[in-house]
């Protein structure tokens, strides 16, 4: 009779908090997508306010959609999602459509689909599953635990290596590799591992980067020696960050932002409007509110009905703080410059949805948490 009674009331099992949460990250991105859209010269992109809500109103049905199917049902069907999204990428090595000088996208006419971005989530839906096939908390996994996940981490990321997209490759090795560590894995194989990233490293330098990729680790060193050249979005984004002070500039008063001497300020770079426009108080809130998101989903990790669940949770946690990290360090100038959103600010219909459906994943364990 209580599970009847509980059914009846669906709405009472959702998790407010961390949907509120959500809702405001999403608010902080419209509003300071608006301000990166609409300065005086940026007729050509001011549309794209107008998408992003679109894609926002089609990201939060998929969200309660992901919420009320039983995740067990995604678990059942891990294997086909991974398998149409590694499908995807190999289509797109071969016959994307090219832009910019990468060939990332299908383009369907009204939607360019950019299938290494929903890879991050078909990725941790799978380890998910296997991981928790396996008990190896008590003592770690070996190399005979670690070689299958390796591997379904490692050939997606060869093609998108290929495609060329260098920062989504290095997403899906950082998601894949955190939920491995989080599952455990033997001190000795975690020596080797970094000892063989060594030795790697010198051999990726000289044989698999791109001369752009490369001068991408030259600016992030020395961006003042090329500040009209490869430096540029470098200086550019750190005078933003910087000008903003304590207080900001107020919203589209931002200098760097609102005549365009800010490049992609819509998408890699939004943080850095995010900054120059309300400056630390509003930097530190936005990242307050991300970690609030963190904090509220560990609870839920650690509160699910069973282990697959709690590695769904961290694993969509893993692919949130690590573009999070990454974006935010590289438009302060800590990391060098590479093309990963911010998730939930950045304007991008790929990332968008693929972060709500994440998010409606962890909703999804949240929802059954107390079934039993």
């Amino acid at each position: 009779m209580e599970y009847q009674v509980s059914e009846r009331n669906i709405f009472k099992r959702l998790d407010l908090n961390f949907i509120l949460v959500i809702f405001a990250l999403n608010l902080v991105g419209l509003i300071n997508l608006y301000s990166a859209t609409h300065g005086p010269n940026a007729k050509e992109i001011g549309s794209l306010f107008i998408s992003q809500i679109i894609w926002l109103v089609a990201g939060w049905s998929i969200f309660f959609i992901a919420t009320l199917i039983d995740y067990s049902f995604i678990r059942r069907i891990s294997v086909f999602i991974f398998g149409l999204n590694l499908f995807a990428i190999i289509f797109v090595t071969f016959f994307g459509k090219v832009a910019l000088g990468a060939q990332r996208w299908i383009d369907f006419g009204f939607f360019r689909y950019q299938p290494s971005e929903t890879m991050k989530v078909a990725l941790l839906i799978l380890l998910a599953k296997i991981l928790s096939q396996r008990n190896t908390m008590s003592q770690g996994m070996g190399f005979k635990d670690l070689f299958f996940p390796l591997v379904l981490i490692l050939v997606p990321v060869i093609f998108v290596v290929e495609q060329p997209d260098l920062g989504t490759a290095l997403m899906l090795l950082a998601i894949g590799g955190s939920m491995l560590l989080f599952s455990r894995v033997k001190k000795s194989i975690i020596f080797m591992g970094i000892l063989s990233a060594l030795i790697a490293a010198p051999l990726l330098w000289n044989f698999v980067l791109h001369d752009y990729q490369k001068n991408r680790v030259y600016t992030f060193i020395s961006p003042k020696n090329d500040p009209r050249g490869s430096g540029y979005n470098s200086i550019q984004s750190k005078i933003a960050v910087g000008s903003g002070q304590f207080l900001g500039k107020g919203f589209r008063k931002g200098t760097q932002s609102q005549l365009e001497f800010l490049p992609e300020r819509h998408t890699d770079f939004i943080f850095s409007v995010l900054s120059e426009e309300f400056g630390f108080v509003g930097s530190a809130l936005t990242v307050g509110l991300f970690c609030l998101l963190f904090i509220l989903g560990i609870r839920i990790a650690s509160q699910a009905k069973d282990k697959y669940g709690a590695l769904l949770v961290m694993g969509v946690l893993f692919y949130i703080f690590w573009h999070m990290f990454v974006n935010i360090g590289m438009v302060m100038g800590l990391l060098p410059i590479v093309g990963v959103p911010l998730p939930l600010l950045s304007y991008g219909g790929s990332s968008l949805i693929t972060t709500m459906a994440g998010l409606g994943i962890v909703s999804s364990v949240a929802y059954r948490r107390y079934l039993f």
